[in-house]
């Protein structure tokens, strides 16, 4: 029996991952740079052009989404600090998208690096 790290681990012999100073390039050249957290995740602050989409949706999402049939598109994607984000690149892989790749450190390592991030803005209250 395998546990969720054992998935994680498999998943990363099988995928791409892109170190976080080649990450900025990357992202860059990529058509889609893509975040696999939860909702309340990406709100609470997310790297500058992402997309949502939660690693429960993936499959879905892309599945049914005409904007993403294009199994050529260049995908970067990142989670919190790597692991969803690695199972949904070999999701993808498996689905046909010839090129995926993981931020190594996920969201995480991308704050550590002291890296721009979008912040929720509150309303002022006067």
């Amino acid at each position: 029996m395998k546990s969720a790290h054992d998935l994680v681990e498999d998943a990363r012999k099988e995928i791409q991952e892109v170190s976080l100073e080649k990450a900025d390039e990357a992202i860059r050249q990529a058509d889609l740079l893509l975040d696999v957290r939860d909702p309340d995740e990406y709100r609470s602050g997310h790297i500058p052009g992402a997309v949502n989409i939660s690693r429960g949706m993936l499959e879905f999402k892309f599945s049914n989404d005409p904007s993403l049939e294009n199994r050529d598109m260049k995908i970067v994607l990142y989670c919190k600090t790597s692991g969803r984000a690695a199972l949904s690149a070999q999701s993808l892989k498996a689905m046909g998208y010839r090129n995926v790749q993981s931020i190594e450190g996920g969201f995480d390592a991308w704050v550590d690096a002291g890296k721009d991030i979008v912040e929720p803005q509150l309303p002022a209250f006067e």
